[in-house]
C-alpha cells in the first residue's frame, strides 16, 4: 500500500501550493522548503511555471535528496463510489497512472501544461461542473468525493469535489494540471501511496493545507494568514523557527511555508503512512491525502 519503512527519515521538507490557471506562470504557484531552521520560499524570478516545477523535482531526484514534498492538489478523481472515474464511458481508465496518462495525452496541445481540453471533451464534460454548465453526470450536492475526502468531512473539514470547476474553492483545474505533472515525473519521483516509499531520495505526497493550518492552531474560518507575525505564531505552535521574511504575504506563500513546516513535524508519525481504509485498491485508484487518518 506504499507504507513507509519505519526506519525512513527525511532531512528536508517542501510544500507546493498549486494552481490550475492556464497561463505560463500561475500566480497561485508557490514553493517553500524547510530543513533545520525556519521555512523559506524557493523563489524563481518572474514566478514559477509548472514546467519549472517539473525540472526542480527532477533535479531533486537526480541528487537523491532526502526530501518529502507535499503537493496541494488531488492526484486522482473519485473512483470507488461508482467503480469508475467516468462511469458509462468504456474508455475510462482503470487506475490513477492510466488516468494521468490519459489527461496528459488529451491535453497535449494545451499550452503551459493546462488541461482545458479534458473538460471541453464532449464525453468527459458530462462529469464536471463548469461555469454556466453542469454535466448530467456530475451528481448532486458538492459532487463526488474520494474516500479520503469523505474522511475529511468526518473530521470537520470541507473538501471540494475534483469534478467541480466553479468558485474560489474549486480544485478540479489544479488536480488535472497536477496529473500532467505527475505523469511526466513517472519513474523519477515516487508518489505515495501509488508508489512504495524508497529508502532514499525524494517522495511526493498529497497535502491539504487546511490540515496544516488546523494543526498550527489556526481556527476554523480563518485558515489563511496574511502577515509575518501571525505566520510565525502558527509556526511556533508546530515547534518551528520563524520563517525567512518574504516580500508579499498572500495565501499561496503562507500556505506553502506553513505546510512545509507541518510536514517536518508529522513526517515521522507512522500512523499517517498507514491510515485505516488505505487498501491496495484505494492506493491504486484514488490515493490518499497525507495527514488524514
Amino acid at each position: 500500500m506504499g507504507r513507509t519503512p519505519l526506519t525512513r527519515r527525511f532531512t528536508r521538507f517542501a510544500a507546493i501550493d498549486w494552481s490550475g490557471q492556464a497561463v505560463a506562470r500561475p500566480k497561485g504557484l508557490a514553493v517553500a522548503e524547510v530543513g533545520v531552521g525556519g521555512p523559506a520560499l524557493v523563489v524563481r524570478a518572474g514566478g514559477w511555471s509548472r514546467e519549472w516545477v517539473i525540472d526542480w523535482l527532477a533535479g531533486l531526484a537526480d541528487s537523491r535528496a532526502d526530501m518529502l514534498i507535499g503537493l496541494d492538489l488531488s492526484p486522482a478523481l473519485p473512483f470507488l463510489d461508482r467503480g469508475s472515474y467516468f462511469p458509462g464511458w468504456d474508455e475510462s481508465p482503470d487506475d490513477a497512472r492510466s488516468l494521468w496518462a490519459m489527461v496528459d495525452r488529451m491535453s497535449a496541445d494545451d499550452p503551459y501544461l493546462a488541461a482545458s481540453s479534458v473538460v471541453a471533451d464532449a464525453e468527459l464534460s458530462r462529469h464536471f461542473r463548469r461555469q454556466r454548465a453542469c454535466g448530467d453526470r456530475f451528481g448532486g450536492g458538492r459532487g463526488r468525493l474520494r474516500l479520503c475526502e469523505e474522511r475529511q468531512l468526518l473530521a470537520g473539514l470541507s473538501p471540494t469535489s475534483c469534478f467541480n470547476l466553479v468558485g474560489a474553492a474549486q480544485v478540479g483545474k489544479s488536480s488535472l494540471t497536477g496529473m500532467r505533472v505527475l505523469h511526466r515525473l513517472a519513474g523519477k519521483v515516487p508518489v505515495w501511496p501509488f508508489d512504495p516509499v524508497p529508502t532514499t531520495g525524494p517522495v511526493i505526497v498529497e497535502i491539504y493545507t487546511t490540515i496544516a493550518a488546523r494543526a498550527a492552531g489556526v481556527r476554523k474560518g480563518l485558515s489563511k494568514l496574511h502577515d509575518a507575525a501571525s505566520l510565525d505564531a502558527a509556526l511556533a505552535t508546530l515547534g518551528s523557527a520563524a520563517h525567512v521574511p518574504i516580500a508579499r504575504y498572500n495565501d499561496h506563500a503562507t500556505d506553502a511555508l506553513l505546510s512545509a513546516a507541518w510536514l517536518r513535524t508529522v513526517a515521522g508519525d507512522a500512523a499517517l503512512w498507514a491510515p485505516e481504509g488505505l487498501t491496495p485498491m484505494v492506493a491504486r485508484t484514488e490515493g490518499w491525502t497525507f495527514g488524514v487518518r
